[in-house]
């Protein structure tokens, strides 16, 4: 154990309103998807509310766009559940319910533990990696950076 977590953000851009029948599967599954999040092996946090629980979008940006920000003992840990659980099936089939991505979508960072990452940051993350491309202020699952020294985690 490193003493460091994995922060990880990503956001879509849905195809149709969330309560639109087009985003029938998708809405239905949210709370057992996020339940699976919850209790898979090495889920630290998520976060939750208004922005983040899908069936509420933020009122500060597009309503059709959905986040998600969370917290990971390690990247295999979040690749595990987002790739080999049941949540594969929504990455697999995305384009059922949002649009094609046109940049980065999705941005990881390393954080101290018991340290938690805000909206704002995550936002800041993702628009660093779009601009700079992946570094380890914000990377992506192709170009993953190990895990820093503690001491060398910087805001």
């Amino acid at each position: 154990m490193s003493g460091l977590h994995l922060a990880q953000f990503n956001i879509a851009r849905l195809a149709a309103p969330i309560d639109a029948p087009q985003s029938a599967e998708f809405r239905e599954a949210l709370d057992r998807v996020n339940a699976l999040a919850e209790a898979s092996p090495g889920f630290i946090w998520r976060a939750t509310g208004t922005g983040f629980d899908s069936e509420i979008p933020a009122e500060d940006i597009d309503p059709m766009i959905l986040a998600n920000l969370s917290v990971w003992e390690s990247a295999e840990a979040l690749a595990a559940f987002a790739y080999r659980s049941a949540h594969g099936h929504f990455v697999r089939h995305r384009e059922r319910w949002f649009e094609p991505a046109t940049e980065p979508y999705q941005a990881m960072w390393w954080i101290p533990a018991g340290t938690l990452p805000d909206r704002a940051e995550a936002f800041a993350r993702l628009e660093h990696l779009r601009a700079q491309g992946p570094t380890a202020h914000a990377f992506d699952f192709r170009s993953r950076f190990p895990a820093p020294a503690l001491t060398d985690i910087s805001a």
